[in-house]
């Protein structure tokens, strides 16, 4: 029996950092910019925190990239993982 609890806590311990060591905070940094018309804005950037694997943390970021056209307007939003 004590040979039991020994080898369920162990297997606990390990199963916690397998799972938990892989994940990171990442930044994802998207650039907005607009064209097509005069007086738009400039180009913005903005930041923001995904906590996950590096490879699922990607996959995420640039899954936020888009283009959109709308009365003339372009939008391009280009996002990428740091």
């Amino acid at each position: 029996m004590k040979l039991f609890n020994i080898l369920f806590f162990s297997a606990a311990i390990l199963a916690t950092i397998g799972t938990t060591s892989c994940t990171k905070e990442y930044t994802c940094q998207c650039t907005i910019s607009y064209s097509g018309i005069a007086g738009l804005p400039d180009t913005v950037v903005k930041e923001y925190q995904i906590r996950d694997t590096k490879s699922k943390a990607a996959t995420i970021c640039e899954g936020n990239s888009t283009t959109s056209e709308k009365d003339n307007v372009k939008t391009v939003e280009t996002c990428q993982l740091f």
